[in-house]
């Protein structure tokens, strides 16, 4: 009865959230697509697309995925009922966000059906679910120490699904499966006893849901150690899975050509320009990684002071009254016992307006990862790309937006696009010019993302294999090798995801320079991005439609 009424509660407040009382049918479809999405939407490790959701068990079973198939059919039936084609442009805009949404759905399900192709999936339905209930700062109260209880006690259940489901999946998805499952068990018994006193959970019932999760993921690594040599080597999805995904999903209208031709000339531009800033910083003392945890918390939060007043300070972009921080805290153990199996920091939520952002961190080295380091550095480009004025100040805008059609992310183009952007427009404009080597530190970001397209487009194409794009990430930006096999493995498993970053870049480059050239010297820095930043989570081949009235790169 208890988890009954928490899901019914949760269930209400999801309902509020993700929308007003409609009026129209494209609203009151948004309204219960959107509900519906919370609920039923696949948990994953990148922390941009998390969304609020109800509370209660997950059910990856076959009975509950043709259940869900039937309401996608229910869904785009509904949406195909409704005739926008007199509409003015913004209702259009509307309408199509609603169609790119279900294509995802559709994308999930049957053209990159992750749930019976790839073990790291069912990684993502168990242990990610209680890294993101983690981010969120303890202590616990008795509704959110049930939940992550809840999401404990689900992991056996959804290895039995796992099990029904999975049918040859690709030799190299179960390989990461085996590595990322190594040693699970201290780890999750690290978690259990570094959590319980943060929680109002007995220490006997969490302890006896923990030891029943490890001996469910150990038996499903045992079971893809011993299926290994039995499976097929081929993980790509080929030419026309990605063609739906771009078109339909993403609403891009390059072929995979064009988009290695991008990619191929911001590669060139960003090694040239880091090798002009290497040449001219010659002389310049090394950055230092900064002393410890507490300086380095310090250091962020006066840096992301800084950034605020500059964007204000400079026309660039209006920084609302209302807008909490993006901050930075030491890594509890708990989580630093889970570290792998998701982002490790908190975005906060549509309800959750009111409180700041926290980035997670380990004790600053020069033995932290790739991103890691840089950060350690000089905060600001992590800052500039994930908080202010990146993804948290993105989506907390846009979770306010006076339309509850755009408010709910469905698609990393137009958001991962903004935060690279935001990374060398700060740039240009002045934000670096107190330290030459952070200046190199947003150029190597640059030949990074870059070459993701490369990465993202060949694995789906089938001319890399997992193991050459984690080797070619780990020569060519230069980066450790657990970084560049972490990417490998996340663009391999999912698709379109790496070329957001540059493509969405440049997508937006080329919305500011014809805005620029249609309105002349009314052309406003601060209007342009915060018309950009307000409908962060509409593709951006929409968002020109909206801006410039032009639709010629929205897909036929």
């Amino acid at each position: 009865m208890k988890q009954a009424a928490i899901l019914a509660i949760s269930l209400l407040l999801v309902g509020r959230i993700y929308g007003e009382p409609p009026n129209t049918p494209l609203q009151k479809l948004a309204q219960d697509f959107w509900t519906w999405r919370a609920q039923y939407a696949p948990f994953t490790s990148d922390d941009v697309n998390r969304m609020q959701r109800p509370g209660g068990i997950r059910d990856w079973s076959p009975a509950a995925i043709a259940k869900r198939r039937a309401d996608l059919g229910e869904f785009e039936a509904r949406w195909k009922q409704v005739d926008a084609s007199k509409w003015p442009v913004p209702q259009q805009v509307d309408y199509r966000l609603i169609g790119s949404a279900l294509a995802r759905v559709h994308w999930e399900l049957e053209i990159n059906p992750r749930w019976k192709r790839d073990p790291n999936f069912y990684l993502e339905q168990t242990l990610t679910p209680v890294v993101e209930a983690l981010t969120v700062p303890a202590p616990y109260d008795e509704t959110r120490s049930r939940e992550i209880l809840v999401r404990i006690e689900n992991i056996p259940a959804i290895l039995e699904n796992a099990t029904a489901n999975l049918t040859n999946p690709p030799a190299p998805f179960a390989s990461v499966a085996i590595r990322a499952l190594e040693k699970i068990r201290p780890r999750l018994q690290e978690m259990a006893t570094a959590l319980q006193p943060s929680t109002t959970l007995k220490e006997a019932e969490l302890t006896g849901a923990t030891e029943s999760a490890e001996d469910a993921l150990e038996n499903f690594r045992q079971r893809l150690q011993k299926e290994l040599p039995s499976l097929p080597a081929q993980t790509a999805l080929g030419r026309d899975a990605y063609l739906f995904f771009l078109r339909n999903v993403a609403l891009l209208p390059y072929a995979p050509e064009e988009l290695l031709a991008m990619g191929r000339q911001e590669w060139n531009r960003a090694v040239a320009f880091e090798a002009y800033e290497k040449n001219r910083n010659k002389d310049v003392p090394p950055l230092k990684i900064a002393d410890n945890t507490d300086r380095w918390i310090a250091d962020t939060a006066a840096k992301e002071l800084q950034i605020r007043d500059f964007l204000e300070t400079r026309g660039i972009l209006t920084v609302p009254g209302w807008m909490q921080h993006y901050t930075m805290r030491a890594m509890p153990a708990y989580l630093h016992a889970l570290d792998g199996f998701g982002e490790m920091d908190d975005f906060t939520s549509p309800s959750r307006l009111q409180e700041n952002c926290i980035r997670y961190v380990d004790p600053p080295s020069a033995k932290l990862g790739y991103f890691g380091r840089a950060t350690a550095q000089d905060p600001r480009p992590l800052t500039a790309h994930e908080g202010i004025p990146g993804h948290y100040f993105q989506l907390c805008l846009s979770w306010k937006h006076d339309d509850p059609i755009r408010r709910h992310y469905y698609d990393s183009g137009a958001n991962e696009g903004i935060g690279f952007y935001a990374e060398e427009m700060m740039l240009q404009a002045g934000l670096f010019d107190d330290s030459p080597h952070t200046r190199e530190i947003i150029y190597n970001f640059m030949r990074l993302r870059a070459l993701r397209v490369e990465v993202d487009v060949k694995l789906a194409l089938g001319e890399f294999t997992l193991e050459q794009a984690a080797k070619y990430l780990e020569t060519k930006v230069p980066m450790d090798p657990a970084t560049a096999r972490q990417e490998a493995t996340a663009f391999s498993t999912g698709p379109g995801q790496a070329i957001t970053y540059q493509i969405g870049k440049l997508q937006i480059t080329k919305l500011l320079a014809e805005a620029r050239l249609q309105q002349g010297e009314k052309f406003n820095l601060r209007a342009f991005h915060d018309y950009v930043w307000k409908n962060g989570n509409v593709p951006l081949s929409l968002q020109r439609w909206e801006y410039l009235g032009r639709d010629d790169e929205l897909p036929k």
